[in-house]
């Protein structure tokens, strides 16, 4: 029986509505060559693990992984396109509505690979904090989601079996098989029905009948 609910946050809850994904441009202005599966590795983990005091200091760390010495320009570019996506980021429509009904029913948990500078800001502008028992976010924990323990924690604080837990995420590789990791149903979230998955909805609306 499912008692607890672990929501990624973008991609899943909330839109950022810049095309291309922000963080494919940051590959695409810095030149950043290779796989976009190696990149985004390296990205999330010193971009998304850390607390820094500015967005220029968070993308000259970003730089430094990659060996690269960027521009003003380059740095400007970074900084305006992050800005932009905290600006105009929002919950897709059905979101609020179902966070609204399943928090009476599931203890809900979000669980995010994020950077410090956007989901406190991106869940207070639209009131989501008080959905959620536990908010856990990689750049307070030191480490991604594909590391079992977050969810073992929160597991372990909410007194909630992996067996009674399931994770919505848009990735089947951060969120699909970071929940299978620590021994938790995954749902995917897939919008457009572009990838292949044993459990997949393509709505938050479609979230009970899945269960």
């Amino acid at each position: 029986m499912v008692k607890a609910i672990f929501f990624d946050l973008w991609g899943t809850l909330v839109e950022t509505t810049v095309y291309p994904s922000p963080i494919r441009q940051v590959k695409y202005i810095l030149g950043i060559q290779g796989t976009f599966q190696d990149y985004i590795l390296t990205f999330e983990q010193i971009f998304m693990t850390k607390t820094f005091s500015s967005l220029e200091e968070g993308f000259r760390e970003v730089c430094k992984a990659f060996d690269i010495e960027p521009t003003k320009d380059q740095l400007d570019q970074l900084i305006g396109l992050w800005n932009k996506k905290n600006l105009i980021s929002k919950p897709y429509p059905e979101t609020l509505e179902v966070l609204e009904k399943l928090h009476k029913k599931f203890k809900l948990v979000l669980i995010s690979n994020t950077d410090c500078f956007s989901t406190e800001q991106t869940l207070d502008k639209f009131d989501m904090t008080k959905y959620f028992e536990k908010i856990v976010v990689s750049y307070k924990e030191g480490k991604l989601k594909s590391h079992p323990e977050l969810f073992a924690n929160a597991l372990k604080e909410l007194k909630i079996k992996k067996e009674d837990a399931i994770m919505i995420g848009d990735s089947i590789e951060s969120d699909m098989e970071g929940a299978q990791a620590a021994g938790i149903k995954g749902i995917l979230i897939d919008r457009k029905d572009r990838r292949e998955y044993e459990h997949k909805i393509m709505s938050l609306l479609e979230i009970e009948d899945a269960l």
